[in-house]
C-alpha cells in the first residue's frame, strides 16, 4: 500500500487522479492529501471522490505531516519543476503530468535532483497506452516498414478544442513555453516513441495569427464581454454547472478566469507551427501544428527502408494502412476500433493501471522517466529558440552533458 498526495487539482488533477485513485485503487494506494494554491478548488475534491481528504494550504506541511511515497503532480506547467524539486528532495517518487517542465534551466535542475536525491519521476505520456498508438508501436517493432529513414507528422486542433488553449493560462508563454511544450510535447514523445531514437538538431517556424490580439472586437473575458452575441467562440462559463462549481465560484480566491478571450492582449504564443527534426541515427521529421483547423486529426507517415507506415485519425476514425517496397498494400494490419472507456480513449486507465499496480514487463517501453521528459521537451525547447534567433539549434547546447549519457 503506497500513500500519494497531488498538487494541482485542476480538472486533469481531480478527474485523472484523484478520483480513479480513491474509486479505483483502494487495494494498494491512499490519497492522503491535497494542495493547490487556491484552497476552495482544492476542497472540491473530497465532493468528488466521496470521502474526507485533507486540504493544505502549504504544500512543504502537506509533505511533513503526509510522509506520502509519491506527489503527483497536475498543476500549471511552469510550476512543475519546483514541486518536483521539492518532493525529490524530501524523499518522495514523483508522478509529473506532462510536460515535465517548460526550460532548459527546470529541466536541468530536475535531471540534478533526481540523481542527486536517488528518488524517481514518471512523466505521463498517456499518448503511449492509446491503443492505436499502441499498434503503430508494435509493427514498427515488428520491422514492417524497415529502419526508419523520415517521418512526417501533421497535427490538427479544431476551433473547439484549440481555442480553449487560448483561453486559458497555456496561451502565456511564462506558463506553458508555448503549444511547443504543453501540447505538442505529446506529439514529440510520440514521434522520439516511434522512432526510437532520440533528436539531435531542431529548425523552426511559427506565427500568431489567428488567435491573439488581431481582431478589433475583442475582451478580457467572456463573461462580460459586449461582443458576447456575435463572437463564435463565446464561452458561458456559468451555464456549465462543472466550470462554474470548479473555476467561476473559485476566482475569489487566486483571481484565475477560465474564461479568457481567445483574442486577448496577453497571447504571446503560436497558433501555427512548422519544424524539423534531426535524429540521432539519421532519421528526419518534418512536423506541423494547426490549432485553428476546420476539424481534428492526426496524420502520421513513416518511410523506412521496407516500405511506408500511413496513419491518420481524420473525421473520428483509426486509419492504418502499410506498403512494402513494390507499393502494395499490406493487408494483415488490424486496429481495434471499439470504444474503449476512459479518458483519452482508454489510455488513461492503462496507464493509471501501470503506475499505481505497477508493472513487471514493459515490452514496449510505455512507462516514461525523465530522459525521455528531457527529449520529448527538448524539441519544443529548441524550437522556441530558433524561432527566437532564426537559426537551427541542437539540443546539446542546452541539455550538455545529459544528452551524451
Amino acid at each position: 500500500m503506497k500513500t500519494y498526495c497531488i498538487v494541482g487539482t485542476g480538472g486533469r488533477g481531480i478527474h485523472s487522479y484523484a478520483v480513479p485513485l480513491v474509486k479505483d485503487f483502494p487495494d494498494c494506494a491512499v490519497l492522503a492529501g491535497v494542495y493547490d494554491i487556491n484552497w476552495k478548488r482544492a476542497a472540491l475534491v473530497s465532493e468528488y471522490v466521496g470521502k474526507n481528504i485533507p486540504v493544505f494550504r502549504d504544500f512543504d506541511e502537506m509533505l511533513r505531516t503526509c510522509k506520502p511515497d509519491a506527489v503527483i503532480v497536475t498543476t500549471k506547467d511552469s510550476e512543475h519543476a519546483a514541486y518536483i524539486i521539492r518532493a525529490l528532495e524530501f524523499g518522495c517518487d514523483v508522478i509529473t503530468e506532462k510536460p515535465m517542465t517548460t526550460d532548459a534551466e527546470t529541466c536541468a535542475a530536475i535531471l540534478e535532483a533526481e540523481k542527486r536525491t536517488g528518488h524517481n519521476v514518471i512523466v505521463t505520456f498517456n499518448c503511449r497506452f492509446f491503443p492505436f498508438y499502441v499498434r503503430i508501436k508494435e509493427l514498427l517493432m515488428s520491422g514492417v516498414v524497415g529502419d526508419i529513414l523520415s517521418v512526417h507528422f501533421e497535427w490538427l486542433l479544431d476551433t473547439r478544442h484549440g481555442a480553449d488553449y487560448f483561453r486559458r493560462w497555456h496561451a502565456e508563454r511564462k506558463n506553458s513555453g508555448s503549444l511547443l511544450i504543453h501540447k505538442a510535447t505529446h506529439h514529440f514523445d510520440l514521434a522520439n516513441w516511434f522512432v526510437d531514437d532520440e533528436p539531435r538538431k531542431v529548425n523552426a517556424f511559427g506565427t500568431q495569427r489567428f488567435y491573439g490580439p488581431h481582431r478589433e472586437q475583442r475582451s478580457v473575458r467572456c463573461l462580460d464581454c459586449p461582443y458576447k452575441k456575435t463572437c463564435e467562440f463565446y464561452m458561458d462559463i456559468e451555464a456549465d454547472a462543472e466550470m462554474k462549481r470548479m473555476y467561476r465560484d473559485c476566482e475569489d480566491v487566486d483571481g484565475y478566469f477560465r474564461d479568457q478571450c481567445v483574442f486577448g492582449d496577453r497571447i504571446d504564443i503560436e497558433d501555427s507551427i512548422s519544424l524539423n527534426v534531426r535524429y540521432a541515427h539519421g532519421a528526419v521529421m518534418s512536423y506541423s501544428l494547426t490549432a485553428h483547423s476546420p476539424y481534428e486529426c492526426m496524420k502520421i507517415v513513416i518511410n523506412g527502408t521496407l516500405g511506408r507506415l500511413e496513419a491518420d485519425t481524420a473525421f473520428g476514425g483509426t486509419n492504418l494502412r502499410v506498403y512494402n517496397r513494390k507499393g502494395e498494400r499490406v493487408d494483415y494490419v488490424k486496429v481495434d476500433k471499439r470504444e474503449i472507456p476512459g479518458g483519452h480513449g482508454g489510455s488513461d486507465p492503462a496507464m493509471r493501471s501501470n503506475i499505481f499496480r505497477g508493472f513487471t514487463e514493459d515490452p514496449l517501453n510505455q512507462m516514461a522517466g525523465t530522459r525521455a521528459g528531457a527529449m520529448s521537451i527538448g524539441i519544443g525547447i529548441a524550437a522556441n529558440i530558433s524561432m527566437k534567433e532564426d537559426r537551427a539549434v541542437c539540443l546539446k547546447e542546452f541539455l550538455g552533458d545529459f544528452y551524451d549519457m
